[in-house]
């Protein structure tokens, strides 16, 4: 009998606890920390591949960059990814490595660095509006845009900073390859930061783009292609609520397809918050389903993991499993 299969989507903010704890030892710490919940579900009999977020990860690249640019050449986006999909990539593959020797667990882990496909004529590339890099005061910021060719955008009262494209995911190139290590047994980690944002020709040749892929959009997709059985996004509360931070809130253990899209039309999910994640899970299950594979969306905390596995927490969207 085949083990389920799981797509974890762990945020590259999860990463950093707070501004004074954002260095690389810093970072790993909290992986290592995340990796001992995603452990239990590996313990508990599931396949696994784990995708992450990197913006701020990516920030950090761009903004090394503009300090040394009298000195080396900068990093292009789509490279900075790249860059990030490796060393985030080696944090979980250590962090996943050590804690499965510690529990006696022999399964080998891979990072595979992995492009997307975006369509070239998205209409995002004309209207880009996802904030990436560092905060800027307004006269730096328009500065740079006359410099650079940079657009730029006001952030939730944080400061200004250089908005790129975010196009919609339409393929994982390397999924043939990450499916054939799911079935030799590997742990895998793809996917980072959404992928690396290419495009292809009519020839079939790749180009890497100057945009950034949503890290939860990209993993739906992933999960979809692979026929996965679920879909978890780990975050911050153990449960997704409506009317949040009001005297109505109330916590949500499962919502089917048709209450999710009501809620979502309602505006009741958070647009920079839980609004994306639902949206993504929706998206995953219902394509699923029309494919004939009829997967399940989770949404919780990763120390909760364990307990929304077994259905004592978490928000659950989709059919039961």
């Amino acid at each position: 009998m085949s083990r389920p299969l799981a797509v974890v989507a762990v945020g590259g903010n999860a990463l950093i606890q707070d501004d004074k704890h954002n260095s690389i030892p810093d970072q790993y710490q909290a992986v290592v920390a995340t990796v001992q919940h995603v452990v239990e579900m590996i313990e508990a009999g599931w396949d696994l591949v784990l995708t992450h977020g990197n913006g701020p990860q990516v920030g950090f690249i761009l903004r090394r960059s503009e300090l040394a640019q009298e000195e080396v050449a900068p990093v292009p986006l789509d490279y900075a990814v790249g860059d990030t999909q490796g060393a985030i990539g080696y944090m979980f593959q250590k962090a996943l490595h050590n804690e499965l020797q510690r529990r006696g667990i022999q399964r080998p882990v891979v990072t595979v660095v992995t492009q997307t496909r975006v369509d070239a004529d998205d209409a995002a590339f004309q209207h880009p509006s996802k904030p990436v890099g560092a905060f800027f005061d307004q006269q730096t910021a328009l500065l740079r845009q006359q410099q650079l060719g940079w657009t730029v955008m006001e952030d939730a009262g944080r400061g200004w900073r250089r908005t790129v494209p975010s196009p919609m995911p339409l393929a994982i190139i390397e999924r043939d390859v990450i499916a054939q290590l799911l079935a030799q047994g590997c742990i895998v980690i793809a996917c980072g930061g959404g992928g690396i944002p290419v495009v292809q020709d009519q020839q079939q040749q790749l180009r890497g783009v100057e945009a950034v892929i949503d890290k939860d959009l990209a993993s739906a997709l992933l999960a979809e292609q692979l026929g996965a059985d679920l879909l978890m996004i780990p975050t911050g509360v153990e449960q997704v609520a409506i009317n949040f931070g009001t005297p109505e809130q109330q916590w949500l253990d499962h919502l089917s397809i048709e209450q999710a899209q009501q809620l979502l039309q309602q505006g009741q999910f958070g647009a920079g918050s839980m609004q994306p994640k639902v949206e993504a899970i929706l998206r995953f299950v219902i394509n699923s389903e029309q494919q004939g594979k009829p997967g399940q969306g989770l949404i919780t905390s990763p120390q909760a993991i364990k307990a929304a596995l077994n259905r004592q927490t978490g928000t659950w969207i989709g059919h039961s499993l």
